[in-house]
């Protein structure tokens, strides 16, 4: 216990060490990104759509495989994983909500498809891809700790957008996700609201890829917004309260994981899932 605490001290000393910035990206990049978590989780939540997002995080896995593959078989410096992943995301909820709203199949089945083309996919461009061979786990469970300024700035930028987004049809997606039904009565165009809500799911899951890797990503999205349902009442309310367990979790698994030498993506996950218990606990006790 006494060695645990050193550690900690040693990470908060890292922390202010001008030698050593990276640790410093990925605090902000984690406090960052958890307003991201905090607002989409909450609408994802909501809406019961979290399989959509882990279909969406599965497919990010084919763009990242063909950026590296593009990057360089053409020697394309600008085709990067995060541009790749991006694209990915964004096709892939796209496609998830034509599908959904135009075609009359099965989401379910849309869902598993993407899912498991996605995976196949990247897997084959990582294979495929001149040079040597890509480690793919940075990709699968995440590492935040590798985090430049430049991804600290795309971070901040990803949630400029969502946040943006959210304050200027906040109202209507609330509608879309308690009562799709009477927004289309009011004459609002519900099938675009739906495909923007999938749009943000899919950024946000860029977001969580970085901290927490690709299989682990939809526990952070979907247990502080689940956590805070619990506490909350309102929306708004329960995106205020996810978004602080969001900081809270990220920095606690950061200073965890610094003297345990463990990797941070799982601790987060694992600090956001007994937060999940206790509000369950907590939920039944006042029953």
């Amino acid at each position: 216990m006494t060695e645990f605490f050193q550690g900690l001290g040693e990470f908060w000393e890292a922390l202010r060490a001008p030698a050593a910035p990276l640790l410093r990206y990925a605090l902000a990049a984690g406090l960052i990104a958890s307003l991201t978590f905090g607002i989409v989780g909450g609408y994802v939540v909501t809406r019961r759509i979290s399989y959509i997002a882990a279909a969406i995080a599965h497919s990010i896995f084919a763009g990242i495989g063909a950026a590296v593959f593009l990057e360089r078989k053409f020697d394309l410096a600008w085709c990067t994983p995060l541009l790749g992943s991006i694209v990915a995301a964004i096709l892939s909820a796209l496609l998830i909500g034509w599908v959904s709203l135009r075609v009359r199949e099965r989401e379910d089945t849309v869902i598993s498809a993407i899912w498991a083309t996605g995976m196949a996919a990247g897997v084959l461009f990582l294979y495929f891809a001149p040079g040597p061979a890509v480690n793919a786990e940075s990709f699968i469970f995440g590492d935040i700790l590798i985090t430049s300024r430049a991804d600290l700035a795309v971070t901040a930028l990803l949630g400029a957008i969502v946040l943006v987004t959210n304050v200027f049809f906040y109202h209507r997606l609330v509608g879309v996700c308690f009562d799709e039904e009477f927004v289309r009565l009011r004459g609002v165009n519900a099938g675009f609201l739906y495909l923007l809500l999938l749009c943000l799911i899919g950024l946000s899951v860029v977001l969580l890829v970085r901290l927490t890797g690709i299989i682990l990503a939809i526990a952070l999205l979907v247990l502080p917004a689940a956590s805070a349902a619990r506490l909350g009442r309102r929306l708004w309310s329960i995106m205020i309260i996810a978004t602080g367990l969001s900081m809270l979790y990220s920095v606690a698994g950061l200073a965890f994981s610094y003297p345990t030498q463990t990797p941070t993506g799982p601790v987060v996950v694992l600090f956001a899932a007994a937060g999940y218990a206790l509000a369950l606990a907590r939920k039944k006790a006042g029953r």
